[in-house]
């Protein structure tokens, strides 16, 4: 049985955090896994099939660390790689694969010509890092570290063309292409469906139209401008309610934002939740209005649930290509505003009843296959 070994910040409550929980579950039934995590006490943790050995490089989580602490962490990871890699990650495994960009890559990307070397990239490198001299650093640095993986594995088209466009051409130390391979996200159906039926007492207001965002509070996800279409809406008029399930850096931001628009009563932060999907299964829509995407696990559970899909045109365009319950609105506040308005008259055309049949076998067909090119 060969051996593989995934590498992840940590197991907390993610995207990409779930989408690694789930593939390797299925992946334990014929590989040796093992997955290494630079902080514990990740909620997913307990998600993990028990024959999934678990480690990490701290036994704490990453937000129990002050800010100084967490800027350390980072400089002595970039610093000491090496140190890492040989006491956490080299041993007799035959696959070692760096499941998200940052501190584990490059972990991951310390030199062994023993093992074949895969790393995933999940978002859009072209903006996720910005355009700071901090960033241009990261960017030198980590084009570098690409050339020492056999193949890149990308979750989406979009995120392979614009990786292309940022690190142009990544070679490895014979000077050949890095190979790049396009694997959407895994994530076990019938999970989701077993989990959508558990009882919560969060009750959504079903006298007027309820929008569900389930995301990370960041920057990136553009919560606020969500906020603004909201108050005009109401301002119109038009009675509905907001809901966002996750926790982030930027929640202090919105509760001042939604204080300040006075729109507490109808826009609500729920907070983390371990389990969103009966929130989801509830909901009369689930909606993603990033300002850029890797690919939105999010819509992969929407569609599992058969819900409407409302997206900003971005890299998650990519999910929702053969789903007919789903709309892409231009990634503007104005996009936003004006296809909301068109929902609450009542104008849903481009939206169905209609459940349609989720499979994603072929997901781990593709994925095992590339495992072992």
């Amino acid at each position: 049985m060969k051996k593989i070994i995934f590498g992840i910040t940590s197991l907390t409550l993610g995207g990409a955090e779930k989408v690694l929980v789930d593939i390797a579950n299925k992946l334990s039934e014929k590989y040796d896994i093992t997955i290494l995590t630079i902080y514990a006490k990740g909620e997913f943790e307990k998600q993990l099939n028990k024959n999934i050995k678990l480690k990490s490089i701290y036994n704490f989580a990453f937000d129990e660390m002050t800010d100084f602490q967490k800027r350390k962490t980072a400089l002595k990871i970039l610093l000491f790689k090496k140190y890492y890699y040989k006491k956490f990650v080299k041993s007799d495994n035959d696959i070692e694969i760096a499941f998200l960009e940052g501190p584990i890559t490059r972990i991951f990307g310390v030199k062994n010509p023993n093992v074949k070397k895969f790393a995933w990239i999940h978002n859009d490198i072209s903006k996720v890092f910005g355009n700071k001299l901090e960033s241009k650093i990261k960017i030198a640095i980590d084009k570098k570290t690409y050339g020492k993986f056999k193949t890149l594995v990308f979750v989406s088209k979009d995120n392979r063309n614009k990786f292309t466009e940022v690190y142009k051409d990544v070679r490895d130390e014979y000077l050949e292409p890095v190979r790049k391979r396009v694997v959407y996200n895994y994530i076990n159906p019938e999970n989701v469906r077993k989990a959508s039926m558990q009882e919560i007492n969060d009750k959504f207001n079903k006298a007027t139209t309820n929008f569900l965002i389930v995301a990370r509070l960041t920057k990136q996800k553009r919560i606020d401008r969500v906020i603004e279409v909201h108050k005009k809406l109401l301002e119109k008029k038009y009675k509905h309610n907001f809901y966002v399930i996750g926790d982030g850096p930027e929640k202090e931001n919105l509760e001042k934002q939604i204080k300040k628009e006075k729109v507490g009563k109808t826009f609500h932060l729920l907070g983390k939740r371990e389990n969103p999907y009966p929130y989801m299964k509830d909901a009369d829509f689930i909606c993603l209005f990033s300002e850029y995407e890797g690919y939105g696990m999010v819509i992969e559970e929407a569609k599992i649930l058969g819900k409407p899909i409302i997206i900003t045109d971005t890299a998650a365009r990519e999910a929702v290509e053969n789903y007919k319950n789903s709309v892409i609105v231009p990634n503007t506040e104005e996009g936003i505003y004006s296809e909301i308005r068109e929902i609450l008259r009542k104008k849903i055309k481009n939206f169905t009843n209609e459940k349609e049949e989720y499979n994603n076998d072929k997901i781990i067909q593709k994925l095992e296959k590339i495992l072992e090119e």
